[in-house]
């Protein structure tokens, strides 16, 4: 793997954690907006790194020397999916999206989970924020070793 395809990696990983940051701080944002609905971000690989798919790409090189093929890795947004749990029904009559009976959906954030859930992303986008200044000092150090 080269060092601009390590930089790369973690700049699509600092935009894809980025992202599921924002949607994360818009769910608690919204956590007393009736008829809310909660976003879930969904996250990918960018390749099947598992045990199963490299196995199934190893044996489309049967005869190969035996060494693991090149995978990539890496870390893809995929959009969004709202969160089937249905929030509390209150009755709120004089409220400009009751239905007809009087009632409005609060919002079905959950409070705890978007805060764990937006730690983990920080984290994540923190972790390779430290990857691409660990091959940014590498590839000082090369430049380094080649003057000498």
């Amino acid at each position: 793997m080269s060092i601009m395809e390590s930089i790369n990696i973690g700049k699509n990983a600092l935009r894809t954690h980025g992202l599921r940051l924002d949607i994360h701080a818009k769910n608690i944002a919204n956590i007393d907006t009736p008829n809310y609905v909660r976003r879930i971000p969904i996250l990918n690989a960018t390749e099947d790194i598992s045990f199963h798919g490299l196995l199934n790409t190893m044996k489309n090189d049967v005869f190969g020397i035996g060494s693991l093929p090149y995978l990539q890795g890496g870390v893809t947004f995929n959009g969004c999916v709202e969160d089937p749990t249905v929030g509390e029904r209150i009755y709120s009559p004089g409220h400009p999206d009751a239905d007809e009976n009087g009632y409005i959906r609060s919002s079905n954030v959950n409070a705890m989970v978007d805060m764990a859930d937006a730690v983990l992303a920080q984290r994540a986008y923190e972790a390779n924020l430290a990857l691409i200044n660990i091959t940014k000092s590498m590839a000082n150090k090369a430049t380094d070793i080649g003057r000498s």
